[in-house]
């Protein structure tokens, strides 16, 4: 069976945390890490650029919050990429404004693996 490799965008302020992610997704096989983003305002202008599969896309950001980036980037065109939601906080953190949000999941981001991400993204 042939797999088709997903694209992925990360965005999180933490640069220790893009490398780690980026070299987790991408050993797996089946995710390509497009591009990285350290600001909402940059993961509005890549995902529009590289036109990702999936935006893994952190909450907590120096410029805009990851709901109002997520909400952007899905007002933003007719085939908008799957965004993951992700945090170092549990949902709890954020029940009432995940459910209100367009993401297709959350992960914390100790719980991150190509096969969650993948599942999630669907």
């Amino acid at each position: 069976m042939v797999f088709v490799r997903r694209t992925v965008l990360i965005v999180d302020d933490h640069a220790g945390f893009r490398v780690a992610a980026r070299a987790l997704l991408e050993s797996d096989g089946r995710l390509d890490v497009v591009g990285e983003a350290d600001n909402g305002a940059d993961a509005i202008r890549a995902t529009t650029r590289l036109h990702p599969d999936i935006v893994l896309l952190d909450i907590v950001l120096p410029d805009l919050d990851g709901f109002a980036v997520c909400e952007s980037i899905m007002s933003d065109g007719s085939n908008p990429p799957a965004v993951v939601l992700i945090s170092s906080r549990g949902p709890s953190s954020y029940r009432t404004r995940l459910s209100a949000s367009p993401a297709c999941g959350f992960l914390p981001k100790d719980e991150l693996s190509a096969a969650t991400l993948l599942a999630l993204a669907r």
